[in-house]
């Protein structure tokens, strides 16, 4: 029997495409990129993308969901001011923002119309960065197979911040200048400035440096939500567990870190084995509740007031 001998299809993610299928035998087209939605087999084949995120997708998919959310609130916080009573309004706005743009994003996945989405499975960090392997084979000529191997990992999070950013210029700018009687003409829109500096920013990064995020943002959570409630506390002063319950607002900022710190204990221990995972959330409050029980023994005025004593 005669066999089709074919050139060895050569780069990481050059693959040939399936032309024809007729019973069990296929007709495969010349090596090259593989169609968007489909990515090569262990045999360079261009195989569609069929199964869905695992967990660690949709919780590396969130926190790229979260990070606008949380920028929006810093800034809307940040420029508010204490005589604006507009910031909760804001603050709900940009939660409605998020979630819409999250929920559209989603139906318009493939499969349309549907909150699934299937994909291609992540096996290493060079799937984000398959422009990086087009393979040269006589030294002149590039083979181009760039194509997005993590389908739609990548990409979904371009469309999400496209969305974000439609719904906050239609949305957000009425909304202010109705309420926000309590600030200064131009510092009213200040929150929506920012976030058109932010936006751009996130994009960047996701174009940089999406893979690197989808291995370590577990971590990247952790470290912000430590650095940030430290920060907070400091800042505020906050010395006693009364301080907390007296001011709402703050201990709405203590639950919303340990919320934070808990996704990424989540996202690190996946919770594969929840008899051994789910304890480790038992110590989400453990920083906070450290910091204060011994920030009274910490104030400046104290240490430099026994030093002086002690001289």
């Amino acid at each position: 029997a005669a066999v089709d001998i074919q050139p060895a299809c050569l780069g990481l993610y050059c693959g040939r495409t399936v032309l024809s299928v007729n019973g069990s035998v296929e007709t495969y087209g010349d090596c090259g990129v593989c169609p968007r939605g489909q990515r090569t087999d262990d045999n360079k084949i261009c195989r569609e993308c069929l199964g869905s995120p695992d967990r660690y997708d949709w919780l590396y998919l969130g926190f790229m969901a979260m990070l606008p959310l949380v920028l929006h609130w810093f800034f809307i916080e940040w420029y508010s001011g204490k005589k604006s009573s507009s910031a909760v309004l804001q603050h709900l706005t940009a939660l409605l923002e998020c979630g819409v743009a999250a929920v559209v994003t989603l139906l318009l996945s493939d499969p349309v119309g549907s909150l699934h989405i299937r994909s291609c499975p992540v096996k290493k960090l060079s799937d984000w960065y398959t422009m990086l392997y087009n393979p040269s084979p006589d030294y002149i000529t590039t083979v181009h197979c760039t194509h997005e191997a993590v389908y739609p990992l990548y990409t979904i999070v371009f469309i999400y911040y496209a969305f974000c950013l439609v719904l906050m210029m239609l949305l957000r700018p009425l909304l202010v200048k109705k309420i926000a009687c309590g600030l200064g003409r131009s510092d009213r829109f200040k929150s929506i400035y920012a976030a058109l500096y932010f936006f751009p920013i996130l994009t960047v990064l996701q174009a940089v440096g999406g893979g690197l995020l989808y291995y370590a943002f577990p971590y990247i959570i952790l470290v912000l939500s430590l650095v940030t409630l430290a920060v907070y506390m400091s800042a505020s002063e906050v010395e006693f567990f009364k301080d907390l319950l007296v001011r709402k607002k703050r201990l709405v900022v203590l639950f919303s870190h340990w919320l934070l710190h808990a996704y990424g204990i989540i996202s690190i221990s996946k919770l594969d084995k929840l008899e051994q995972d789910l304890p480790l959330l038992a110590l989400v409050p453990a920083p906070a509740l450290f910091y204060l029980m011994t920030a009274k023994y910490t104030e400046p005025s104290r240490i430099l007031s026994e030093g002086g004593n002690g001289h």
